[in-house]
């Protein structure tokens, strides 16, 4: 009977003991997530930043300029085309809407 409680209190022992092994195991796995969280966080914040940098306005009218030799717009080169919606009750086929644009270079007239 003594033997048969001492194996009760030794297997309680041994449960107990790997339970605690295992809540600090999974402590250290949480804190290894927290820190991958922070650096992604990070991460996520220095390329929104990077974004908004290369798609700022004023970058893309620079580079458009200095890199690939586009100027704004002269008065007239460009056109607005108002295209009204067609009529829902059409059976025809709908034609695929067009649109023009025109390119007048420099020391060209319209």
């Amino acid at each position: 009977m003594r033997t048969l409680a001492t194996l009760a209190v030794m297997a309680l022992l041994l449960l107990y003991v790997w339970e605690r092994v295992d809540i600090v195991r999974a402590g250290y796995h949480i804190e290894r997530l927290k820190s991958k969280k922070v650096l992604l966080q990070r991460e996520r914040d220095e390329l929104r930043v990077k974004v908004s940098t290369l798609t700022a306005p004023e970058r893309i009218a620079r580079a458009a300029t200095e890199k690939l030799g586009m100027i704004p717009p002269q008065q007239g080169q460009v056109i607005l085309v108002k295209v009204e919606p067609e009529t829902p009750d059409s059976d025809r086929l709908a034609d695929p809407e067009v649109r023009l644009a025109k390119s007048h270079g420099p020391g060209r007239t319209p």
